[in-house]
C-alpha cells in the first residue's frame, strides 16, 4: 500500500469510523484519535476492532512527527 492509493481515502477505524493514516515503513494504517495501530499483511488491512493495537505515547509522538499530526 502506498501513500497515493486511492483505498486510503476511503478506509477508516472501524470503532470511531474516523480517516486513518498511513505508516508506510511499518506497513499499517493509524487512528491518531484512539492511538490504535491497525497492521497490513500482504497488503491487505486487517481493519477488524480485536486487530487494533494500542500505542505508547511514545509511538503516538514518533507517527505524529512523521506525518505532520498535531
Amino acid at each position: 500500500m502506498s501513500p497515493d492509493d486511492p483505498l486510503l481515502k476511503i478506509l477508516v477505524c472501524p470503532l470511531d469510523k474516523g480517516a486513518l493514516v498511513l505508516i508506510e515503513d511499518e506497513m499499517a494504517l493509524y487512528n491518531p484519535r484512539l492511538r490504535r495501530r491497525y497492521p497490513i499483511v500482504d497488503d491487505i488491512p486487517q481493519l477488524l476492532p480485536s486487530s487494533g493495537e494500542p500505542v505508547s505515547d511514545e509511538e503516538h509522538t514518533r507517527y505524529g512527527d512523521r506525518v505532520g499530526l498535531s
